[in-house]
């Protein structure tokens, strides 16, 4: 008789994950790319849930996933219109409901908004599957993200070696930039938010080799896609990763200068691709941080509506700064998110960084954690001058890391066996066991 548990959970949730890193990477509205992602997401995730209860999920990450539909839900809830009187300027007044002028939406584009809020469904209930698999099958989805990351790296290695330039038109409903990315800089978000990753696998799995190598060619890429914010979190990426994460690991002392050396090669390279280019234009991202301010003083109480960004800039864009290429992001998702929810959004924002903190002091002492926080900070980070949260595959990426740093069974797992943490692989077989001295 077979006593092992199912596994096709894991399997379920590790095809999504792998389907959005191939065909997430557009960040245009409306793509059917998008929306087949978000169904599997969801039917995935109530398939998981439909069965018999697994690891629970923090209750305080759960009410701040409620909050943030809520809020959503509430911008597509129709009020009475004297509410916004003085609020927000006339021009950005919501729709009317069905006509009746006395009832308006919070959102000034319904559809982007309901459009926003199947996005945030789909990863919320992603990232609450994630949370009720087992241990060990949570570091089991890692190769499917691993699979992903491959494809995205095979298909930009090909483009850069073909062209400076190369697009890939017709294979999916955006144009393929770099990797299978419409935009460099998410594919250079993908290639630095895998590298703690990569570390973690070469240090803790037993694959220093694989994984130094598989580090060289993330760095390369990093460099050929040319994304200056890219080729600056790469660098420190990885130096915090080899840093925090060889503390506890086997690795001898040899094989970490040998990294560091490698890095230091690299830094040279990175200096002059940052020395060839102009940091920020005057029409660039200080002025859409200057002009996306301004929205927000004037619609600081309610926002304009999630997904309504490019539609209530333009009101507020100076005459000098219109252009043929237009603005459809701020490149600045915290300032993007206060314009378009605002107050609220800003406090679902500060909530979830204050959990993030407080996980760190959980997360300490374990690698695979440590590693996921680090992708996360950095991902945040990378949030400051862009907009990598707007395409699916970074936000299911962003999802899965998210359920491994608010996941309970680690600490758990640490407390049975007495602070030793064991590495067990989804086959059930132990791989490494370092004594438990706290990084």
């Amino acid at each position: 008789m077979n006593d092992r548990p199912s596994e096709w959970d894991k399997y379920l949730l590790g095809s999504v994950l792998f389907i959005s890193l191939l065909i997430g990477g557009g960040t245009a509205s409306g793509l059917y790319t998008d929306t087949l992602i978000e169904v599997a997401a969801i039917v995935s995730a109530a398939a998981v849930f439909s069965q018999a209860p697994g690891q629970r999920s923090p209750h305080s990450v759960f009410w701040l996933l409620i909050f943030a539909v809520a809020l959503a839900v509430l911008q597509l809830v129709p009020l009475p219109a004297a509410i916004f009187s003085g609020l927000r300027p006339e021009l950005l007044l919501g729709d009317p409901w069905v006509g009746d002028t006395r009832f308006r939406f919070i959102s000034v584009g319904v559809g982007r908004t309901i459009e926003c809020l199947l996005n945030l469904v789909a990863a919320a209930a992603f990232f609450l599957a994630v949370l009720r698999l087992r241990v060990e099958q949570v570091n089991a989805l890692l190769p499917f993200f691993f699979m992903g990351v491959i494809c995205n790296g095979l298909a930009g290695a090909i483009q850069y070696s073909f062209s400076d330039d190369v697009a890939i038109i017709g294979l999916l409903p955006f144009t393929i930039n770099a990797g299978l990315f419409a935009n460099v800089n998410h594919f250079s978000a993908l290639l630095f938010v895998s590298i703690p990753f990569v570390v973690y696998f070469g240090l803790f799995r037993g694959h220093l080799l694989s994984g130094s190598f598989g580090l060289i060619v993330l760095l390369l890429l990093l460099l050929a896609a040319g994304s200056r914010a890219g080729v600056l979190l790469g660098l420190a990426i990885t130096v915090l990763s080899v840093v925090f994460l060889s503390a506890r690991s086997r690795t001898s002392g040899l094989s970490i200068l040998a990294i560091f050396v490698g890095l230091s090669i690299y830094s040279i390279g990175a200096w002059t691709k940052l020395d060839a280019d102009v940091i920020d234009p005057a029409f660039g991202r200080g002025e859409f941080a200057r002009t996306t301010i301004d929205g927000i003083k004037d619609n600081w109480a309610t926002g304009v509506g999630f997904g309504n960004f490019q539609k209530a800039y333009q009101i507020y864009e100076r005459e000098g700064m219109i252009f043929k290429q237009y603005v459809n992001h701020a490149h600045n998702d915290y300032l993007e998110i206060a314009f378009e929810g605002g107050v609220p959004a800003v406090v679902l924002m500060t909530g979830y960084f204050v959990l993030l903190l407080a996980a760190l002091a959980k997360v300490r002492r374990d690698p695979f954690q440590k590693a996921a926080f680090l992708s996360v900070s950095f991902l945040l980070i990378h949030s400051l001058v862009d907009y990598p949260l707007r395409t699916e595959a970074l936000v299911m990426t962003f999802a899965y890391m998210n359920a491994i740093i608010f996941h309970k069974g680690f600490a758990e797992r640490l407390s049975h066996n007495n602070g030793e943490l064991i590495e067990i692989d989804h086959n059930g077989d132990k791989l490494f066991v370092p004594i438990g001295t706290s990084s």
